[in-house]
């Protein structure tokens, strides 16, 4: 097993700086699922390369992934998102067939 250098550890760890999360707001029984108690308070907890911290409050769980993800809010405009590619040129299984194309091989 070779060691990972300190310089490649900084950076890693580093890079996990100002990460969120949500978690119960009042613990009881331990570590629960997010989807548990979907009205549940919550607290969105920030990562500062040391330990989780108390970053903003959420009255409920689609409070708290409004804000763990924003990008989620927009609503959808009917085209393509800049990750989406139009099909092949060819003809799969399941594609149906053109008009005036044959219907099998």
């Amino acid at each position: 097993m070779e060691d990972e250098s300190l310089k490649d550890w900084a950076e890693r760890r580093n890079g996990r700086i100002g990460r969120l999360r949500a978690v119960h707001a009042v613990t009881g029984q331990g570590p629960r699922g997010a989807h548990v108690e979907p009205e549940a308070p919550r607290v969105i907890e920030r990562w500062n390369g040391y330990a989780w911290e108390p970053h903003v409050f959420a009255a409920s769980l689609a409070e708290a992934k409004a804000v763990l993800y924003p990008q989620e809010d927009e609503a959808p405009s009917g085209q393509p998102g800049p990750g989406a590619r139009p099909p092949r040129p060819g003809r799969g299984r399941h594609r149906k067939p053109r008009a005036g194309e044959p219907d099998g091989p």
